[in-house]
Protein backbone atom coordinates (compact mmCIF):
# COMPACT_ATOMS: atom_id res chain seq x y z
CA UNK A 1 0.00 0.00 0.00
CA UNK A 2 1.32 3.64 -1.31
CA UNK A 3 1.15 6.36 1.69
CA UNK A 4 0.02 9.02 0.15
CA UNK A 5 2.61 12.62 1.04
CA UNK A 6 0.24 15.07 -1.03
CA UNK A 7 3.08 14.73 -4.14
CA UNK A 8 0.77 16.59 -6.43
CA UNK A 9 0.39 19.73 -4.00
CA UNK A 10 1.65 23.03 -5.33
CA UNK A 11 2.27 24.13 -2.13
CA UNK A 12 5.20 20.95 -1.41
CA UNK A 13 7.28 22.60 -4.90
CA UNK A 14 9.31 25.28 -4.08
CA UNK A 15 9.81 27.35 -6.87
CA UNK A 16 8.12 24.53 -9.03
CA UNK A 17 11.30 22.78 -8.54
CA UNK A 18 12.59 21.97 -5.31
CA UNK A 19 10.27 19.48 -3.32
CA UNK A 20 10.18 20.19 0.21
CA UNK A 21 7.82 18.35 2.79
CA UNK A 22 8.63 17.69 6.03
CA UNK A 23 5.78 15.07 6.02
CA UNK A 24 7.03 12.85 3.52
CA UNK A 25 9.97 10.68 5.17
CA UNK A 26 11.59 9.42 1.55
CA UNK A 27 14.58 11.25 0.53
CA UNK A 28 14.79 10.69 -3.49
CA UNK A 29 11.00 11.34 -4.78
CA UNK A 30 9.64 11.27 -8.41
CA UNK A 31 9.61 14.58 -10.08
CA UNK A 32 6.08 16.45 -10.61
CA UNK A 33 6.64 15.04 -14.35
CA UNK A 34 7.36 11.66 -13.78
CA UNK A 35 9.45 11.17 -17.14
CA UNK A 36 11.88 13.98 -16.15
CA UNK A 37 12.79 11.59 -13.47
CA UNK A 38 13.52 12.04 -9.66
CA UNK A 39 14.84 14.57 -7.23
CA UNK A 40 15.71 14.85 -3.22
CA UNK A 41 12.94 15.60 -0.49
CA UNK A 42 14.90 18.98 1.16
CA UNK A 43 12.74 18.43 3.88
CA UNK A 44 14.95 15.92 4.81
CA UNK A 45 18.24 16.25 6.52
CA UNK A 46 19.89 13.96 4.12
CA UNK A 47 19.27 15.31 1.39
CA UNK A 48 21.79 17.92 2.10
CA UNK A 49 24.66 15.36 3.33
CA UNK A 50 24.02 13.67 -0.41
CA UNK A 51 24.57 16.96 -2.16
CA UNK A 52 27.51 17.89 0.16
CA UNK A 53 29.33 14.30 -0.99
CA UNK A 54 28.35 15.19 -4.42
CA UNK A 55 30.09 18.32 -4.39
CA UNK A 56 33.18 17.29 -2.22
CA UNK A 57 33.55 14.33 -4.84
CA UNK A 58 33.44 16.87 -7.74
CA UNK A 59 36.27 19.59 -6.02
CA UNK A 60 38.20 16.76 -5.16
CA UNK A 61 38.44 15.53 -8.73
CA UNK A 62 38.45 18.65 -10.04
CA UNK A 63 41.87 19.18 -8.05
CA UNK A 64 43.48 15.91 -8.41
CA UNK A 65 43.67 16.81 -11.80
CA UNK A 66 44.70 20.10 -11.77
CA UNK A 67 47.93 19.53 -9.79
Amino acid sequence: MEKDFEHDKPENWKWGVFYFNRKDSRIIVAKRIKLLGWTLNFAHPISYIFIAIIFLFVFYQFYKHNI
